[in-house]
């Protein structure tokens, strides 16, 4: 059997469809249908990566309980939010908690495999020392792909897998306006403007929070984003 894949959401045929799908993708996957039944499990034993609903049952914010419970057990279990609520408030209230996803319901399975498997990518690369390594800078900024790690004068940005490909798709032209659609496709993901904005000013708040001067992503009304060269 794969991977260990965990799917904490409330719907049976949503639940059953996802199990059977990442079953079929490879991996050693098992549903709960509450907050309750995933904490019972996850205390024996702690699945490899964990998918979860924000509205579970009678808890409107169970995912985001549940999220908080598995980050103080483990800073590097993957965790990707995959909810039918994409407002700004809750991507960013989800991302804050630590997951390294968030994900609309309306993203297709194809998606979602890729993400996990840009997910256990990077928890391989981390253990890897990092020696024939692709690596960009821009001043202050380090890249390096293969581990899907972001430095700023050496102090390392904390970034999901969705931001660290959108900042990746910025570095690699600084100067040239990338739109949202490039954005969207570079970082595999299929979301309206908002989301993408609310990933950007994310992004922004990330590097801001380790050099209070940062400016580098600037917005292009009405075009898009770009670093500043």
């Amino acid at each position: 059997m794969g991977r260990s894949i965990a799917i904490v959401e409330d719907e049976p045929l949503i639940r059953a469809n996802y199990v059977e799908a990442l079953t079929r993708f490879g991996y050693d996957t098992r549903g709960y249908g509450s907050r309750q039944d995933a904490s019972t499990a996850f205390a024996m034993k702690l699945p490899e990566l964990v998918i979860i609903d924000i509205g579970l049952r009678d808890e409107p914010e169970g995912g985001f309980d549940l999220c908080r419970e598995l980050r103080a057990k483990s800073a590097t279990l993957p965790i990707i939010f995959l909810t039918a609520r994409d407002s700004d408030f809750d991507v960013i209230s989800g991302l804050r908690l630590g997951a390294d996803d968030y994900l609309s319901k309306d993203t297709s399975l194809h998606q979602l495999a890729a993400r996990i498997a840009a997910l256990f990518r990077r928890i391989e690369s981390l253990k890897v020392p990092a020696s024939n390594e692709t690596v960009i800078a821009h001043g202050p900024l380090k890249l390096e792909s293969e581990r899907m790690r972001i430095t700023w004068n050496d102090a390392e940005i904390p970034l999901t897998v969705t931001e660290f490909w959108m900042v990746h798709t910025l570095v690699r032209f600084p100067g040239h306006v990338k739109n949202r659609d490039q954005l969207m496709r570079e970082a595999e993901l299929v979301v309206d403007d908002a989301t993408i904005t609310s990933h950007i000013k994310r992004i922004r708040k990330k590097f801001v929070a380790v050099a209070p001067e940062f400016d580098a992503i600037e917005t292009v009304h009405g075009v898009g984003y770009r670093w500043k060269p």
